[in-house]
């Protein structure tokens, strides 16, 4: 499906990076932006993506008066599912479909069991999709582990690892992993909530229910990834003994056995970066992606790649299972 007219709203590092790549696949246009930040509120989204369409910014959903013109919105503001359900909602009471990076809302049930159910109601109501998806939760750690599982006549555990070089990756990212904070500053980070990987605990859990496997107790741990060198990244040197970066580790257990675990680590300067999916099963499945999948490259990929699914599906709340198989459909292939 292309020439979809889409409604954006947030334009961070990660919304910016959709809208080039919108620009270049050909696939939509956006008729349609809004974002909170004062500044940007009047602008042209041209004077911030070169060559995209001469749209002004708007502060609010509020300000918003071309409905009718928007087949489908793309929404890249926060990880955090409580602090985007009124958005959802908002675009949902509207009829339109919307595809987020909201990590949080790739399994929402797992945290947000109540707004899950709301937001799926009132898409429902409405005639529309909401789906979560990303490179990672989404797809890494999740759908391609799935997925992997189907040539598998039984399947007896889960291995996950995703070990990423975070060097290249956007400012944001790199703040998110720690990278530069002292041991002490990075736990006082993870206290404050803004330090982590969100989105490990709900992999594992739509793993699980995936393949059937009720979740009796899971656990899930974070530390630090400590420089033995003096390193430098975007946000500056970081001293040795200080964060490079951060590793997670989340265990589930279901008929008294362990049979999830899942591992991420992202770190500036990591070496050997890959992505492995292994499964104890019938036959042994031992997938790795050397070098590891660029995050900013494929999490704007899977957005755009999966409006035109979830469009064809049934209208409420999706995930990667619920939906037609992604793929990169890019009609100007042909001419390349």
């Amino acid at each position: 499906m292309s020439n979809l007219r889409l409604l954006h709203v947030g334009l961070g590092p990660l919304g910016l990076r959709i809208q080039q790549d919108l620009l270049d696949k050909g696939t939509g246009s956006t008729v349609a932006a809004v974002d909170l930040d004062p500044q940007l509120a009047g602008r042209s989204l041209a004077s911030l993506v070169p060559g995209a369409p001469d749209v002004r910014i708007a502060p609010s959903l509020a300000a918003l008066t071309n409905w009718e013109e928007i087949d489908a919105a793309i929404v890249t503001t926060s990880s955090d599912l409580a602090r985007c359900g009124e958005t959802f909602e908002q675009i949902l009471a509207r009829g339109v479909a919307v595809v987020s990076s909201c990590e949080e809302l790739v399994w929402p049930w797992l945290r947000h069991a109540q707004l899950a159910e709301r937001l799926d109601q009132t898409a429902k109501r409405s005639g529309a999709q909401l789906l979560g998806t990303g490179v990672n939760p989404g797809y890494l750690m999740d759908a391609l582990a799935v997925f992997a599982t189907g040539v598998c006549k039984s399947v007896r555990s889960v291995s996950i690892a995703r070990i990423q070089d975070a060097t290249p990756r956007r400012v944001p990212f790199q703040k998110k992993i720690g990278a530069g904070l002292s041991p002490t500053q990075f736990q006082a980070a993870i206290g404050e909530g803004w330090l982590r990987h969100v989105g490990l605990g709900e992999s594992l859990h739509f793993v699980a229910h995936s393949l059937g496997w009720p979740v009796e107790r899971w656990s899930e741990s974070i530390e630090p990834v400590l420089a033995t060198r003096e390193l430098e990244c975007a946000l500056g040197r970081i001293p040795v003994g200080h964060a490079a970066g951060v590793r997670q580790v989340a265990e589930g257990w279901s008929g008294g056995k362990r049979k999830l675990l899942f591992e991420f680590q992202a770190a500036i300067a990591q070496s050997e970066p890959h992505d492995r999916v292994k499964l104890e099963s019938e036959p042994p499945i031992d997938l790795v992606l050397r070098g590891g999948v660029h995050g900013d490259v494929a999490t704007s990929a899977i957005v755009l790649n999966c409006i035109a699914p979830l469009l064809s599906a049934r209208a409420g709340l999706h995930t990667m299972a619920t939906i037609p198989m992604a793929a990169c459909f890019d009609p100007r292939a042909a001419g390349r």
